[in-house]
């Protein structure tokens, strides 16, 4: 499985494979004119912290105009930046001191539907044979599958909502106030690829792809539309974006059993360069290292990444602990979603349309300060690039009052006062509340947590740069490994690059019970070398048995990232 070593000089136009992405909403990040609401002046402000972190892609969640029903997500224009938030020229200067500092930046694309209040959504429903009537999805009758995936279903019951004025149904896989696009339109696609040519001329490196299958849903909509093949469209927008910029990305959220999921890759021979999405999220990896969790059991995770199949030569897997929707549990079985419920969100609040969770890491894990680093430790040990959430660095908590998806995208917190340092406004103006309790700012803030040595925040600076130095992590193949005997709570995994002797590998080992055990891992061909701690310089080095067998002890929730080269 060894690759050819990393010539680093060679790949770094490949700069997404060893990525660290920080996932942020302006609106909840830092208030830069003291309004009470995020914005990207205050974004700027802090983008020190982030440069610190060690983070070098920001992807900001929608920043467009909206009349902000669905958190931003509901547009009406693509081509700019909602006022509350700042202007164009604010975010030309975010893109130019993220640079500085070695940032990317991306964006959401959020085009397969608009809000409802989007000029052309108002012109196609004014008339049949209005201006945009033909770019989004009309028809007489609801067909009798309405109801079937309707993916908020304590807000709706159909995915068509009849529009009086033309005495039509228009299609909206999601809420109602946002209709479908008609991406069978050519004009539709002419359209989203000038959006991605405005933007990337404006200084992004990319987006982030919102729900891609539902972008290129077919079935819903064949009978009334003539749809090309959606791969075929993926192909093109990509090859389009590879013009504007050669580096630039996409970063795909496709929610799908893995061998749907490479189709998305451009992976539909199986192998070759991606000429689709660049990377997809990981999400039946995340599914499992919760069921993996919930049972103090790493085989659940373990097979998950037997099972995982590689990405296409320039693609890649982006791994999360959690993102900023519900925490999704929809690929597990119904009794494995009931233990992971148990588990982590017994009470029916902590739940989300039966599927996911609208919790965050450290409370589900009731603070467990070892527990957490642990799983951390391995969001940047796992073979993929790493996506971090606002305020997971610090370890922020949920605040259940706030509705479904909102509880987790509460303000960041940066200092310990009133107002968590987020804004010097009335909390009252806040976007929302900001978390109160055992999680609230005066325990959980930015500034408490950087002068400490032992906090959160500096434990994520350590796996950072641990991720940077080992680039095997990003580059090389991997391997889920035996863990030995009485060890089936330890995720034993080791990465390469390059052969044995002249390139690197790493041993991972991350223990998800809560007692002692000794894992013993077989590398046959390290055989009498030394292995030192990438973590911890400080600590005992492994020596590899004359057999290849690897001794180590690991405490409960330990986890070890050991290096030979």
């Amino acid at each position: 499985m060894n690759r050819p070593g990393v010539n680093l000089s060679r790949a770094a136009d490949l700069w997404w494979k060893n990525a660290v992405i920080y996932c942020l909403d302006v609106e909840t990040f830092a208030d830069g004119n003291g309004d009470g609401c995020g914005d990207l002046r205050g974004l700027i402000q802090h983008i020190d912290h982030l440069d610190r972190l060690g983070v070098t892609c920001l992807w900001l969640m929608p920043f467009y105009p909206s009349p902000d029903r669905d958190d931003g997500y509901d547009i009406t224009d693509f081509y700019g930046v909602d006022p509350r938030l700042g202007t164009s020229g604010d975010l030309v200067e975010l893109v130019r001191t993220a640079r500085d500092r070695g940032m990317r930046v991306i964006a959401d694309l959020v085009v397969n539907h608009t809000s409802a209040q989007h000029p052309w959504f108002l012109d196609a429903r004014s008339s049949r044979d209005s201006r945009y009537r033909d770019w989004y999805v009309w028809r007489d009758e609801p067909p009798a599958d309405a109801a079937e995936g309707v993916v908020f279903p304590d807000q709706e019951s159909s995915l068509w909502e009849y529009d009086k004025e033309t005495e039509q149904y228009y299609l909206h896989q999601f809420y109602k106030h946002q209709p479908d696009l008609n991406v069978a339109n050519p004009e539709v696609r002419d359209e989203i690829a000038r959006i991605i040519g405005y933007w990337t001329q404006l200084g992004l490196s990319g987006f982030r792809v919102d729900a891609v299958p539902f972008l290129l849903e077919a079935e819903r909509v064949q009978d009334v539309v003539a749809l090309p093949d959606p791969h075929d469209y993926l192909a093109d927008l990509s090859a389009f974006l590879r013009r504007r910029n050669g580096e630039a990305v996409l970063l795909g959220e496709v929610n799908l059993p893995y061998p749907d999921t490479m189709a998305f890759f451009g992976a539909r021979d199986g192998g070759g360069t991606t000429d689709e999405l660049t990377m997809c999220f990981d999400f039946i990896g995340m599914q499992q290292m919760y069921l993996s969790l919930a049972r103090a059991d790493a085989e659940p995770l373990a097979d998950a990444l037997r099972q995982r199949p590689d990405p296409p030569e320039d693609g890649h897997w982006a791994t999360f602990v959690r993102n900023h929707d519900e925490l999704t549990l929809d690929k597990l079985t119904d009794a494995q979603r009931a233990e992971v419920f148990a588990a982590f969100g017994p009470d029916e609040d902590m739940q989300v349309y039966g599927r996911g969770l609208r919790r965050r890491l450290p409370p589900m894990l009731e603070g467990d300060a070892r527990r957490i680093r642990m799983v951390y430790s391995l969001l940047f040990a796992l073979p993929g690039t790493p996506v971090v959430f606002y305020g997971e660095e610090i370890g922020m908590g949920e605040n259940l009052a706030m509705e479904g998806r909102f509880a987790v995208r509460t303000p960041m917190q940066w200092s310990p006062e009133e107002g968590a340092g987020f804004s010097t406004a009335d909390p009252s103006t806040f976007p929302g509340p900001v978390v109160e309790g055992a999680y609230g700012p005066e325990h959980v803030n930015v500034r408490d947590q950087v002068r400490d040595p032992d906090s959160l925040l500096s434990w994520f600076r350590l796996l950072v740069d641990g991720y940077r130095a080992c680039p095997e992590l990003a580059w090389g193949s991997y391997t889920v490994l035996d863990p030995g005997p009485d060890a089936r709570a330890v995720l034993a995994h080791r990465c390469d690059s390059g052969e044995p002797g002249v390139g690197c590998t790493l041993l991972a080992l991350h223990h998800f019970a809560d007692a002692d055990v000794e894992a013993a891992p077989v590398l046959p061909e390290l055989a009498g070398v030394t292995l030192t701690d990438v973590l911890d310089p400080a600590a005992e080095p492994v020596v590899v048995g004359d057999d290849g067998r690897v001794t180590v002890a690991l405490g409960p929730y330990g986890c070890r990232w050991l290096r030979a080269s």
